[in-house]
């Protein structure tokens, strides 16, 4: 079996007598922000003389860019502008999470820093109501890197039994998993479901329906609670999108929905839209995973249920395309469409703000 932290098997009843002692009315606000990487998670805490009722009641902060592949050390300060409050689900109530963007020591967005670009478009688009869900892939390892409860020599018997599966013998790290959803709840995030994915330790969890610039902000905190619960648990969540060359790999399929998609006959609506992205499939390749396609070479190979990174599709029910319409949507002629293309390292302000422009702003500069 995968090896698991050394913390985590630290004696969980004596942390809990000194988490249930009372804070004097005092909060404490973990600050919660996207490092350098564009991948990773970062995040510090600090005490306020109350509880935040506002955005307004939590103040910027700041913290070392260069330990966190942001700044040179000779001018290393880098602004936390709180955007995105939620309950947290380790220390309670009334102890907030805080999701900042990051600013530069002139105050313009860090590198990593996709969300203003993302509101600004979200905002230009807000008359459309465009709805986004978000379908979470990620697989489970030791500390080692070994995938969880996989054979300590060789592999487990081929996929087919693990998906939405149930068993010892199929679904491993299902403790994980129900922590993480109850963790979600808790926070405040808009998380939808979750299910036992086809390769044995990867699971999914899906957030949404979220509208505009919200999409970005539930996922990133739901990855970071993810990440937060594995640690309790001593083993490590990955966002790798193949982590093991020859099963199925890890996406963050996007669905989307405009309000003129989810009325009578919006399948039209639905069409145009993918015809826009049909024309736009390199440009959406290049900003669908964090290394502009290089980690989506690995995985879309027009197997394990892709379509092929080289080539732009679309079809009713079909997994193994671009863009799949769900058959219930092609039966009552309305609703989403499903984008497969995102890595499930992706950032959804990247994903979703390039949804959005070729969708919804191309159409309505050529009305004009």
């Amino acid at each position: 079996m995968a090896s698991v932290s050394c913390s985590s098997s630290l004696n969980k009843a004596v942390r809990q007598q000194y988490m249930s002692l009372p804070q004097g009315g005092k909060c404490q606000v973990t600050y919660i922000w996207i490092d350098g990487t564009g991948e990773g998670l970062r995040n510090k805490t600090r005490t306020l003389y109350s509880e935040p009722k506002s955005l307004e009641d939590i103040p910027e902060w700041n913290f070392d860019g260069s330990s966190t592949y942001q700044a040179e050390g000779s001018n290393s300060d880098m602004y936390l502008k709180p955007v995105c409050i939620f309950r947290d689900p380790f220390t309670l109530d009334p102890n907030k999470l805080v999701l900042c963007e990051v600013l530069k020591y002139n105050r313009l967005p860090a590198e990593t820093n996709h969300r203003q670009s993302c509101s600004k478009v979200m905002e230009q688009v807000k008359e459309h109501s465009i709805w986004f869900g978000m379908e979470q892939e990620y697989t489970l390892l030791g500390i080692d890197g070994h995938p969880f409860s996989w054979p300590p020599n060789g592999y487990p018997a081929p996929q087919g039994p693990y998906y939405c599966s149930v068993g010892a013998q199929n679904a491993y790290g299902r403790d994980i998993v129900e922590c993480h959803y109850k963790a979600c709840l808790y926070a405040g995030i808009n998380i939808y479901g979750t299910n036992a994915e086809v390769m044995p330790s990867q699971w999914e969890f899906q957030v949404g329906p979220c509208e505009g610039i919200e999409m970005g902000d539930h996922l990133w905190v739901a990855r970071f609670l993810l990440h937060r619960v594995c640690e309790d648990f001593g083993v490590v969540a990955t966002l790798d999108p193949k982590p093991l060359k020859n099963w199925n790999g890890a996406g963050c399929h996007t669905n989307v929905s405009t309000k003129k998609m989810r009325e009578e006959n919006g399948l039209i609506y639905i069409e145009k839209a993918i015809e826009k992205l049909s024309k736009k499939h390199k440009e959406h390749i290049a900003v669908y995973d964090p290394h502009g396609g290089q980690d989506n070479i690995r995985r879309l190979t027009g197997i394990h249920e892709t379509s092929s990174i080289e080539e732009f599709s679309a079809g009713v029910a079909n997994r193994g395309a671009s863009i799949r319409i769900p058959r219930q949507v092609g039966q009552e002629k309305k609703g989403y469409f499903e984008d497969r293309r995102p890595a499930s390292n992706c950032d959804p302000y990247a994903v979703t703000k390039a949804i959005a422009s070729t969708c919804l702003l191309e159409e309505e500069e050529g009305s004009e």
